[in-house]
């Protein structure tokens, strides 16, 4: 199998066969060996009943059920894990993204990248500012702090291949930094502008309440991508820190009392100082167990973060 290509929905039962005609008329063309693999996240639109119907019609597509709605995090690994082809490529479902852009992100693999990623230039250019300013300022902070410059980390519209897709491990909400994750792997990235349309029909999935767990994901992604293996590094760290100025605050407190007869009975300062050493020492005991965790979890077998009810 040349190319699979991914699809995680939920509930976009009107726009499936939409985009399955202009997926085919796209990979025909090609000369190569595709799939296309629906992955349903518990819709309860009836999307199901249409994706049955289009699997009878066309034998290169795969459907994927899942038991429940997982999210598209979950939604994208099972899709991974189950791709075949040794070029793996992920859009929405939606209709927002071009399938005829596919050659274009194909062409930038072909010159040596390993992950290509979608760029929706449009999309930002005629957004309203109260929009497109949250979405600069937060691909901006987390190119700086992953160091993995893009201009659109929330595409879903992206490229792999097959090597980085299988060892992509995806849990959360993790689906929006797997550029990050995958330069931890190694993988040469890239990003090329991609067409932007308005979704055909129903409605977005996407909530304020993203940014609070986008924020959460990315302090886990970098702490992950930095101190998964070695925790001790930081909890430690500031362990000693705390540990070691209690412990100074502790010497001098107790040098003024005994030295030079200082009032320690109606100050907070000893107890304070005293806090800061037992802190000090928890941070470190919690590096070493993390380390012990870490160890475990790394020589334990995977545990997948979706269940496939069915496949056909």
């Amino acid at each position: 199998m040349d190319l699979s290509i991914v699809i995680p929905l939920f509930n976009e039962r009107d726009n499936l066969r939409p985009l399955h005609d202009e997926l085919v008329r796209v990979l025909a063309p090609l000369g190569r060996a595709y799939e296309i693999v629906f992955v349903d996240d518990g819709s309860t639109d009836g999307g199901l009943d249409v994706l049955r119907e289009i699997k009878a019609q066309d034998e290169h597509v795969r459907v994927l059920s899942l038991a429940k709605n997982s999210g598209q995090t979950a939604a994208l690994a099972c899709g991974f894990k189950s791709a075949l082809g040794e070029i793996v490529i992920a859009l929405d479902a939606d209709g927002e993204n071009d399938p005829a852009d596919i050659p274009r992100l194909l062409a930038e693999l072909d010159r040596g990248y390993d992950l290509v990623s979608g760029w929706r230039t449009e999309r930002w250019r005629d957004a309203p500012g109260t929009r497109r300013l949250p979405s600069v300022c937060a691909n901006a902070l987390i190119s700086r702090l992953t160091g993995v410059r893009l201009h659109d980390y929330g595409c879903t519209f992206k490229a792999y291949r097959r090597w980085v897709a299988q060892r992509l491990l995806l849990y959360g909400e993790m689906h929006r930094f797997i550029p990050a994750i995958a330069a931890e792997l190694g993988a040469g990235i890239s990003e090329i502008p991609v067409g932007f349309r308005p979704r055909r029909t129903g409605q977005s999935k996407y909530g304020m309440g993203r940014i609070v767990r986008t924020l959460l994901d990315l302090l886990t992604v970098l702490f992950l991508s930095s101190y998964a293996t070695r925790p001790i590094q930081v909890f430690g760290t500031i362990g000693l820190v705390l540990g070691g100025l209690g412990g100074i605050w502790t010497a001098s407190l107790v040098f003024g009392k005994i030295v030079l007869g200082h009032n320690l009975a109606n100050r907070p300062a000893l107890l304070l100082a005293v806090l800061l050493v037992v802190v000090g020492v928890q941070f470190v005991s919690l590096g070493l167990l993390g380390e012990m965790i870490a160890r475990t979890y790394h020589e334990s077998q995977d545990k997948p973060i979706y269940v496939i009810k069915q496949e056909f």
